[in-house]
């Protein structure tokens, strides 16, 4: 129903705005995310998203579309109010989240307070295959430091073999040798196979 809120900035918390739009004031809950990329001059845009509850309306405000709508995917699990959402939103990076239910990583969402292991395999098991549509995102693999032992993977994979087989191989490959060049692990791995 309201898609963004545009005016004058009138108060500022961690968790709050008040938006002051033609003399009224909006007040928007806003996560941590969002706190930290609104600009402390006096004029703010923020994308909205209205919550309509039998004793509350509620306004939840995103600097960023993406944000707002990686809320409402949040939303649509079953178990997940706004408050998690934005409790969600708030301890980790938007891109975070994307990432870690594209990895069905349970450890990092079941981190965030307030999410238990059964929510977490829930969020993954409704999301996952929203995120990697929406997002054309790619199966996310761990994230790793070492460059060489990404482009051997993708050199592995451009040479036609499995993927997970792969990376277990050149995983393995990396513990032992954590300073390998590309070749060389490419080498190893091709002997293991």
């Amino acid at each position: 129903m309201i898609a963004h809120i545009q005016g004058r900035l009138v108060e500022k918390t961690p968790t709050d705005v008040v938006i002051d739009c033609n003399g009224v004031g909006y007040h928007v809950h806003i996560s941590l995310h969002t706190y930290s990329l609104i600009p402390n001059n006096d004029s703010v845009k923020l994308f909205t998203y209205l919550q309509i509850k039998e004793d509350a309306h509620t306004l939840f405000g995103f600097v960023e579309k993406s944000e707002r709508e990686i809320f409402k995917l949040l939303l649509s699990v079953s178990g997940i109010g706004a408050s998690i959402a934005r409790t969600m939103l708030s301890s980790m990076e938007p891109k975070q989240i994307l990432k870690a239910i594209a990895s069905a990583d349970v450890v990092t969402i079941q981190s965030i307070k307030g999410i238990g292991s059964k929510t977490a395999q829930r969020v993954i098991l409704d999301l996952k295959e929203k995120v990697l549509k929406v997002y054309d995102l790619d199966e996310v693999s761990m994230p790793s430091n070492n460059t060489n032992k990404d482009e051997a993977l993708s050199a592995l994979e451009v040479l036609g073999f499995n993927k997970k087989l792969a990376e277990k191989v050149v995983e393995k490959i990396a513990r032992e040798n954590p300073d390998a060049s590309i070749e060389s692990i490419i080498k190893q791995a091709l002997k293991n196979f």
